[in-house]
């Protein structure tokens, strides 16, 4: 059984479907990238992998790689669980780095707002609970959002976020970006996703992020696009050959915790932490409707926003450079790798009630929420 996606726009339609495909994988050299970045800006491609059990709609389409692709082709793989990509790449994805990045979770900080951050036990449809919108309401976010039918970039992130959540805040010592937080069960995840950017210090970033359409104004609604090489931090990883070699056409073991692009005392979630999240959420089968936002997803697609995990529809940068899907779908990368050419990531879709976790090409555009790191006592 073979697994495709087809993303077809004319205005407001998308048309997402699965059927049988065979699929190209590829890995190519950047010319631009820093000698010390991982070269992973053409690593694979796969099929997204979107169950809509509302939608009757079938297509079929492919991807072609021209010659100057310089890689060989792969098949798309189904194993029990999901599509994975297996092909060869021409290009070899290492990185030299002088030092390791350092995560001390001390450097970050993290505040509770007014009341405490609502969990998954203490949260219930009769309960009250406060409202932490004084920011949303001077943005009268009502008006920005009155007759909204589908996604729209010029409504400000804090309109997304559920108005019946009280958030945390975390501060990322870095670049000094302010980020919302809430606990789900014994978890506490950013509620929105990461915008960092700053490949000098961190350049496994170096040409392996995005802004959607790269626009930089839509990163400050969405956040940024990473590659799974970008999102591991494959250069600090690495470490100048002392540590993991991490990549294209690498397989490698990978530590427990990867701290990957998440500010200091957070990391890049695991397959098996992300379905921790599904778990207290109530499942996998509904996990969909209650991790998506309240509004902007196409087609009446939009969530409860349960627990205030706020899933936005700021879609995908496809491993050609091309942008597809803001308004219908959104993946995060996991830390955990698939096959030398794919790693795992959790999906949401406008179609479906569930969210659940399959695998893609490393070279795919994803957003990346982080995990806060246990507290040892």
């Amino acid at each position: 059984m073979w697994r495709f996606v087809v993303l077809k726009k004319s205005k407001s339609i998308i048309t997402l479907a699965i059927s049988s495909l065979l699929l190209l994988a590829a890995c190519d050299d950047d010319s631009s990238s820093s000698p010390v970045a991982p070269s992973d800006s053409r690593e694979s491609s796969s099929s997204v992998a979107l169950a809509n059990s509302s939608s009757s709609v079938m297509s079929s389409s492919s991807v072609i790689l021209s010659d100057s692709e310089k890689c060989s082709s792969g098949v798309a793989r189904e194993n029990s669980s999901s599509g994975a990509v297996e092909g060869s790449c021409s290009s070899i994805d290492s990185a030299n780095s002088s030092s390791s990045v350092k995560k001390e979770s001390s450097s970050s900080v993290e505040t509770a707002s007014s009341s405490s951050v609502l969990s998954s036990s203490s949260w219930s449809p009769e309960g009250t609970i406060e409202s932490s919108s004084s920011f949303e309401d001077e943005l009268n976010c009502s008006a920005l959002l009155e007759g909204e039918t589908e996604w729209n970039w010029n409504v400000p992130k804090e309109c997304r976020f559920n108005p019946n959540i009280t958030y945390g805040t975390m501060t990322d010592s870095r670049d000094k970006k302010v980020y919302k937080t809430v606990k789900i069960g014994a978890q506490t995840w950013m509620a929105e996703n990461l915008n960092y950017v700053d490949s000098s210090m961190t350049p496994s970033l170096l040409n392996r992020s995005w802004c959607y359409n790269n626009d930089s104004a839509n990163c400050a609604v969405a956040g940024r696009l990473y590659t799974w090489a970008a999102a591991i931090d494959s250069v600090a990883l690495y470490d100048g050959g002392n540590g993991v070699d991490c990549g294209c056409r690498k397989t490698c073991t990978l530590p427990d915790t990867v701290y990957g692009i998440c500010p200091p005392g957070w990391h890049l979630p695991t397959q098996a932490e992300w379905d921790t999240l599904l778990t207290a959420v109530g499942g996998s089968s509904t996990a969909g409707t209650k991790l998506k936002s309240q509004t902007g997803w196409y087609s009446n697609g939009n969530g409860t926003d349960t627990y205030g995990f706020s899933g936005l529809p700021v879609g995908i940068r496809y491993y050609n450079g091309d942008f597809y899907d803001a308004n219908g779908y959104t993946g995060f990368w996991s830390a955990t790798q698939h096959s030398s050419y794919a790693a795992y990531y959790m999906y949401l879709d406008f179609g479906v009630y569930l969210a659940d976790l399959y695998d893609d090409g490393k070279n795919f555009g994803f957003s990346v929420r982080c995990l806060k790191d246990e507290e040892t006592p």
